[in-house]
């Protein structure tokens, strides 16, 4: 006879939607006097922290939004970011975070595309969302966070109606009952990344992942109850790697950065005893290279995740000088942020610094809360051999993979082939089971932990009346990684210059995307008239 085991059926007893918002429930409920954050003179509790984000969820709720609802941020880590992470999905609406070096038509697309309801921007954003309502269909309301610590205030809109961040505080309801997800497939989060088109596709994050998320990083970094977390990663990308959440999970202490200078950091860390922090390598670069007078050195271990472009290895080496143990995670917006680390093992100790630093800069194995990762070969969909030289692409499967790309089926469904998600990522598995990045998928380029799509600055150098052809690929950079590089060919009598086509591109989308070198010439085809990449490739590494 079969056990019935499946006549036991799941109730509100046993069956709870998982949510990173139980997170901050139970934090301010244990350790309500526990400082929660800290932005210079500004310091909050965690019994404030949730009055605060209660009452903001009342006001936006106030407003007729819920499920499905985009409410955008446009800001710095300030208080008011963290805060949005909690307040407003605890209204049931969707938290869209967009990153604060787009430009004006990348912002309004972003408003049109995710139906923003709802768009707070810091104040000294306003330029740029000025310019994307303009040419925006829907026109959100707008709500500006007037940051007392901004060195930049320009002067607010004459003819737009606005309300003050604090408003939604002051006349907000800490009665309110948050409105917990129906199920924990809701949306939570929707990201902007450029994708392999150079065209903004929405990544929908929901709750379920995002709890796990949390509760990965936990294990995975072992993070101890309480630590004093340095908020340099963007909140606005991959949700600053859903830290918000985690820090709250162990009842944390948050010291937010508006602004990253060495100086800064090295500063903060000291003064308020900071354990752990992330960042993009750039941030260790700059951190290697800053100025001795600026350098602190710490007799206590701080750790720092790190992902983007592996580090250098004399990079990695150096930060041991600061007492910083580094944590290198790979990971894409699509899967909520990290999902391998290069997990050190034992027998690394007994290692040269140099090779320690060489397989630290590895993308490593998967995080407690990964399913499964591996690395394909695309022409038969089999694993490739773990000897550290066949190259194959990086799937991922877990519950920290993204519910799809908004409004974009065909996206979603190329993405997800054979019940895995292909990262476009090509990589090889060394013999102890690690994995290391050999190339990015060909249109993308890391630099400072941002994704630039090649395609996107190859569209904007079209546009300029003497390019013919153009094509652009990665730039090896000690400071940031990778920086676009484009060839370029042009049209037959017509003449440019190197600094003309850079600041061309810097006119007609966001700067930071924008050549850093310009190399002028014919440009090798394949005999079908294609223009080879693969061969430009191999120049750039030569400049």
């Amino acid at each position: 006879m079969t056990i019935e085991y499946d006549q036991l059926k799941a109730n509100d007893a046993n069956f709870v939607a998982l949510t990173p918002l139980s997170f901050l429930q139970r934090t301010a409920d244990i350790y309500p006097d526990r400082e929660s954050l800290i932005y210079h003179e500004r310091r909050y509790n965690w019994a404030q922290t949730r009055a605060r984000c209660t009452r903001i969820a009342s006001s936006i709720a106030a407003r007729g939004l819920g499920r499905n609802d985009t409410v955008s941020v446009f800001a710095f880590n300030t208080p008011e970011m963290f805060e949005a992470h909690f307040a407003v999905p605890m209204s049931g609406a969707v938290l869209n975070t967009i990153n604060t070096r787009l430009d004006a038509a990348t912002v309004s697309y972003i408003i049109d595309h995710g139906e923003s309801k709802i768009f707070i921007v810091d104040r000294q954003l306003w330029p740029v969302l000025e310019e994307a309502l303009a040419t925006s269909q829907l026109k959100p309301e707008v709500i500006i966070i007037d940051d007392v610590y901004a060195t930049d205030k320009p002067a607010l809109p004459e003819n737009i109606e606005f309300s003050y961040y604090e408003d939604l505080v002051e006349r907000g309801d800490e009665t309110f009952q948050w409105r917990a997800p129906e199920d924990e497939w809701q949306a939570l989060t929707l990201n902007y990344t450029s994708g392999t088109t150079g065209q903004p596709k929405g990544v929908v994050y929901h709750h379920r992942g995002s709890y796990l998320m949390t509760m990965g990083t936990v294990v995975s970094w072992a993070l101890p109850q309480h630590p004093k977390y340095l908020y340099t990663v963007p909140m606005f990308h991959c949700n600053g790697w859903g830290h918000a959440w985690t820090m709250t999970a162990v009842a944390g202490t948050v010291v937010c950065m508006r602004a990253f200078s060495p100086k800064l950091l090295f500063d903060l860390v000291e003064e308020h005893q900071v354990t752990h922090f992330g960042g993009a390598p750039i941030i260790l670069n700059m951190l290697a290279n800053a100025p001795e007078s600026e350098q602190k050195l710490f007799d206590r271990t701080i750790n720092v995740m790190t992902a983007g472009a592996p580090p250098p290895a004399s990079v990695l080496e150096s930060m041991t000088q600061f007492g910083f143990n580094i944590m290198h995670v790979y990971g894409l917006t699509e899967t909520y942020g990290h999902i391998l680390q290069a997990a050190p093992q034992q027998s690394w100790n007994d290692q040269s610094s140099v090779r320690q630093a060489e397989l630290k800069s590895r993308q490593g194995v998967r995080f407690a809360m990964t399913e499964a990762v591996d690395v394909i070969n695309p022409d038969n969909g089999e694993s490739v051999p773990w000897d550290g030289e066949t190259i194959g692409e990086i799937a991922i499967r877990g519950n920290t993979t993204m519910k799809g790309y908004l409004k974009d089926p065909a996206a979603t469904e190329k993405a997800f082939q054979n019940n895995w998600f292909m990262s476009g990522d090509l990589a090889v598995i060394h013999e102890d089971g690690y994995i290391q990045v050999k190339d990015r998928a060909k249109d993308i380029i890391i630099s400072g932990g941002e994704n630039i799509s090649s395609v996107e600055i190859e569209g904007v150098l079209y546009k300029h009346p003497a390019v013919g052809e153009a094509a652009v690929v990665a730039l090896a950079d000690e400071k940031w990684g990778e920086v676009p590089c484009a060839f370029v060919e042009l049209k037959s009598g017509q003449n440019s210059s190197e600094d003309e086509l850079i600041e061309f591109c810097g006119d007609n989308m966001a700067r930071f995307k924008r050549p850093k070198i310009v190399v002028f010439g014919e440009l090798p085809k394949t005999a079908t008239g294609k223009i080879q990449k693969n061969v430009l490739r191999e120049k750039a590494k030569d400049l």
